[in-house]
């Protein structure tokens, strides 16, 4: 779960405009702290330039989940979602990676966490199955913090079909660009994809 960063900065400045004029430049939010942001090999992909692939179509194909975009601020935190997270991290990537009471202070404070709003998944009875956390605005989202029930969500890469969900999602609703964390190869399938390079700045891929 460990990713390199270039720099940090600590912002005062909530103002949408100033927020995404970070994430121009690399930085995204971490759970470090209100305000507290990294400078990485940042992947975001311009939803302009954003269509289908073949292999997101398929993806969508074998993975019928629902999604359902929810402000933070509005949405009933209940325990068993930071067991979930909890579960998830720790069988996915080791023990003391994420926290029951982490995952509840990013769902539930604003003064301690960047997050402000969330993607809750769901595939079969409208259980909710998976969610992701997210920044927000009327330009840009960041997708982070994925995490998903493991027994439950039974179905061919879900983590994937989740990410796909995401992109369409921004897309349909007239983002600008959606961010994806640090740069990994599997993410190279999205059109529009570009990748931030602290020498050079965005590069398409």
């Amino acid at each position: 779960m460990e990713y390199k960063y270039y720099r940090d900065e600590y912002i005062t400045d909530f103002s949408p405009e100033n927020i995404q004029a970070m994430y121009d430049n690399g930085f995204v939010f971490t759970r470090l702290g209100r305000g507290v942001m990294h400078q990485i090999d940042s992947v975001r992909v311009d939803l302009d330039d954003f269509e289908l692939s073949s292999e997101n179509r398929r993806i969508l194909r074998k993975n019928p989940l629902r999604i359902e975009f929810h402000n933070l601020d509005k949405y009933l935190y209940v325990w068993h979602i930071g067991k979930m997270a909890k579960d998830f991290y720790e069988k996915k990537f080791g023990k003391g990676i994420m926290s029951a009471n982490k995952i509840k202070e990013l769902f539930t404070d604003r003064n301690k966490s960047n997050m402000n709003s969330l993607f809750v998944y769901s595939y079969k009875d409208d259980k909710h199955s998976g969610y992701c956390l997210l920044y927000s605005d009327d330009k840009i989202l960041h997708y982070s913090y994925p995490f998903y029930d493991l027994d439950d969500m039974n179905i061919p890469n879900p983590g994937m079909a989740m990410m796909v969900k995401a992109v369409v999602w921004a897309k349909e609703n007239k983002l600008k660009y959606i961010y994806l964390g640090s740069y990994q190869r599997y993410k190279k399938q999205f059109k529009g994809l570009q990748v931030y390079d602290v020498q050079h700045g965005w590069k398409n891929i």
